[in-house]
């Protein structure tokens, strides 16, 4: 029988304490709902003792906490492991990816099953869209997450296009900087995004998390043979909206950019890319392209990569080659959730 209740999880601090007035308790309870769920990650509303039995009853039949544990993962030599987490939308589950490095432990969560914007490189493109994840169903990779307690920083970087399913990811992350929420630093979050006309604009005014653009080439035609998305908002037309904010502070602007052997990681791109970006305040992260099934890009090379890395640097670019991942435990987006579909 489907559970009607409404879900704690997602809710603001201001929400829960006109949720409990409504049901004719004080509004400090609200309050007293928030810590319980942001500061100590309860799993049901009978852990919020200081809550009287009868409130915690009459909150009981109305709300539930929503928290949903992972349903596989596989963990990887390196420290890196790969979750499944159900979502909202009935038999449908999203990958969700905890990676250590020293004193820094990152989770990369989705924001949808699925994505709509189909790059030629991502397995989750493939597996086309099948619906947005409510503000519950991305916390939740978060609280329900078995390491959540060693967490420093948070990319929205997993599957979907988070400004696709803009509203939910601007209450997730208003949730998780909320003096009443997990009490964050917007700096320890990052948003990344291919560039949506309206909808990057919008996340920019409304947040200052780190945001992070799919660049993967500065040429509009390369660009767009490998990520449709460049028709709507070609890579010119977002850099020249990110040259209207302010980024040499505390707010920072990267661009990742998958390296294709022999296609994308050339000196003219590099010149190309020094060009596109002159003036702004921003950084690009290298990424190695491991071959996925269906796909007949080219795996990166290294020389070719720590090449383009230097020129960029020595031309005013910050640049870096990040480290593979996970490469035992299918750690890109859309390999794990693609196997799991397949074996149902």
């Amino acid at each position: 029988m489907a559970d009607n209740r409404t879900v704690l999880l997602g809710m603001t601090g201001a929400e829960l304490k006109e949720a409990v007035k409504a049901l004719g308790m004080p509004a400090f309870t609200g309050g007293q709902i928030a810590r319980w769920l942001y500061q100590q990650h309860v799993r049901s509303i009978d852990e919020m003792t200081n809550i009287s039995k009868m409130n915690r009853e009459r909150l009981k039949e109305h709300f539930v906490v929503g928290a949903m544990a992972p349903m596989d993962c596989q963990r990887s030599a390196d420290g890196t492991v790969k979750y499944l987490f159900p979502v909202s939308h009935e038999g449908k589950f999203v990958e969700t990816v905890f990676i250590p490095d020293d004193d820094r432990a990152t989770v990369c969560v989705s924001c949808q099953v699925g994505c709509k914007m189909n790059c030629l490189f991502c397995q989750t493109g493939k597996q086309g869209w099948e619906g947005d994840l409510t503000a519950a169903d991305i916390l939740n990779q978060i609280y329900a997450l078995p390491e959540g307690e060693r967490l420093t920083n948070v990319v929205f970087m997993g599957q979907g296009e988070p400004m696709d399913n803009l509203d939910a990811v601007l209450r997730a992350t208003q949730v998780l900087t909320a003096d009443d929420g997990y009490q964050w630093s917007p700096k320890r979050i990052t948003v990344s995004s291919v560039g949506i006309r309206g909808r990057l604009k919008r996340f920019l005014d409304e947040s200052q998390c780190h945001v992070a653009i799919s660049m993967h080439s500065p040429l509009h035609e390369q660009r767009l043979s490998m990520m449709p998305a460049e028709k709507a908002m070609p890579i010119e037309e977002t850099v020249a909206l990110l040259r209207e904010y302010d980024f040499t502070h505390q707010r920072r602007c990267s661009f990742e950019y998958i390296c294709f052997g022999g296609l994308n990681d050339t000196l003219a791109h590099g010149r190309e890319i020094v060009k596109l970006v002159q003036g702004l305040e921003c950084r690009v992260n290298l990424i190695r392209f491991h071959e996925i099934p269906g796909v007949s890009l080219p795996g990166a090379d290294e020389q070719r990569m720590a090449r383009l890395r230097d020129y960029l640097t020595q031309h005013g670019v910050f640049t870096t080659i990040r480290a593979s991942r996970g490469q035992d435990i299918f750690a890109a987006c859309g390999l794990l959730s693609t196997a799991h579909k397949n074996a149902i």
